[in-house]
């Protein structure tokens, strides 16, 4: 399929997480983790680990700035507000959710064809003067030397980061993968307006 295509239907997939109500999206969240730890842990654990924080924070802050009934009634100077608690479930799947997609997407996709996939849905702003070229190359060095840092291998001194020594290794060539709409992006898009037809119709 059509790495472009693909990277269309992962913004529609995660955007549409956004609208799931709250029963569907733990079902959501449980098959997204589900997909995650199977087929891209290490990478599902890691960036997991890195948004810690920010979950902190979503919980802190819709649990204790959310006005309503606090959830221990015993103590309720002290407690979360039962609507904050569930608004922060709520954004908190919706954020693993995301998380998750972004780990498949990344374990399951190789980086040259993210980035042609990417070079070829901004294709269309070249009408308002954007090199959709030029952004994809640009996007791939810095994924390139991002993933080949010395950051996440250990402890590394800020010095490591200034150095211009490439220990001797030739930088390899850049290869922006330009791909072809097959047939079975042919089907898929006949299969999704059939479903759209037949959703706005009932």
């Amino acid at each position: 399929m059509h790495s472009g295509f693909l990277l269309l239907l992962w913004f529609a997939g995660v955007a549409s997480v956004q609208f799931l109500p709250p029963a569907a999206l733990i079902g959501v969240v449980v098959a997204a983790l589900l997909l995650a730890l199977g087929f891209a842990q290490a990478r599902v654990r890691r960036l997991l680990r890195r948004v810690r924080v920010l979950m902190l924070a979503i919980f802190v802050l819709f649990g204790w700035f959310t006005p309503g009934e606090a959830l221990f009634a015993q103590w309720p100077q002290l407690s979360p507000a039962r609507d904050g608690v569930t608004l922060a479930l709520i954004h908190g799947g919706r954020l693993i959710v995301v998380v998750c997609a972004v780990a498949l997407l990344l374990e399951r996709l190789p980086l040259e064809r993210l980035v042609g996939g990417l070079y070829s849905l901004s294709r269309p702003l070249a009408l308002i003067g954007l090199q959709a070229g030029d952004v994809a190359l640009r996007l791939l060095l810095v994924l390139r030397f991002v993933e080949a840092s010395p950051r996440g291998h250990g402890p590394t001194h800020w010095k490591e980061w200034l150095r211009d020594d490439d220990g001797g290794s030739e930088l390899q060539p850049i290869h922006l993968v330009r791909e072809r709409l097959g047939g079975v992006d042919a089907l898929v898009v006949i299969g999704l307006c059939t479903v759209l037809l037949m959703w706005s119709l009932s």
